[in-house]
């Protein structure tokens, strides 16, 4: 709930503790917050906020990164606020923890799910995203940044999620060394998603080819990030194909 959506009564009001809050002004607050900084801080300031923090629209977004060790358990963690959305989740976001077990977890309860972003999760292996993805049939954004990935199994997961209008398959720098060629994340994409809008495929080895091949089968396609492709060369006919197509 955005901050406008108060009521100039609340704006100018003073509260002498945290528990006088009207709910409308706590939930505003705590939707600032990522899901960690609620377990582990705000649900514990009073009683009327962790009845708030209990509401399943509260947890309709999810974004957890693991960016200290700090000895939590953020999968059990992260398991417990996509308990209390009772399967309302729609977008979730994990940085540098997630394994298969908690992307099947995400996925069994929440079927739903709009929105799967994972990023440097290198226990994700692409048999346990792949397992996920066939159990989200209403996915529409994907991505998967920063951690090995195989290329023979991106058009399995472009299969698994026929209904994605945005993908961003963001490779990590080991794959990014220049004269390493590959067009096989891009037939992959334009053989199964025909349906995209927004596509990012930073650091891939894709060629002229591979670019062409998606322009030629996502008719959709508004918003195209190529940046460090290395053997793109976007010039000519293929400059004026992506001028004319891309925003």
């Amino acid at each position: 709930m955005a901050s406008s959506s108060l009521t100039p009564e609340m704006k100018d009001k003073e509260y002498s503790n945290w528990s006088e809050l009207p709910s409308e002004l706590t939930t505003s607050i705590m939707q600032r917050l990522d899901a960690f900084e609620i377990l582990e801080n705000a649900q514990k300031v009073c009683m009327s906020w962790r009845q708030v923090s209990k509401d399943p629209s509260m947890w309709r977004k999810i974004v957890m990164r693991n960016v200290k060790d700090l000895g939590y358990d953020l999968e059990i963690m992260c398991r417990h606020a996509v308990d209390r959305s009772q399967g309302g989740l729609v977008d979730i976001e994990i940085w540098n923890f997630a394994t298969d077990s908690l992307i099947n977890y995400i996925a069994d309860s929440s079927s739903n799910l709009r929105s799967l972003k994972l990023a440097k999760c290198s226990q994700v292996s692409d048999t346990g995203l792949i397992e996920a993805l066939v159990k989200l049939p209403f996915l529409e954004e994907l991505e998967v940044s920063y951690f090995s990935f195989l290329r023979e199994s991106t058009k399995v997961v472009c299969e698994s999620s026929p209904s994605l209008k945005t993908l961003k398959l963001n490779r990590v720098v080991a794959d990014r060394r220049p004269g390493n060629k590959s067009d096989d994340d891009a037939l992959a994409i334009s053989q199964t998603m025909h349906g995209l809008h927004n596509l990012q495929l930073f650091g891939n080895t894709l060629t002229d080819a591979g670019l062409n091949a998606i322009l030629d089968s996502c008719p959709n396609l508004e918003h195209l990030d190529l940046r460090q492709c290395f053997n793109v060369n976007i010039v000519g006919d293929l400059e004026k194909r992506c001028s004319e197509r891309i925003k």
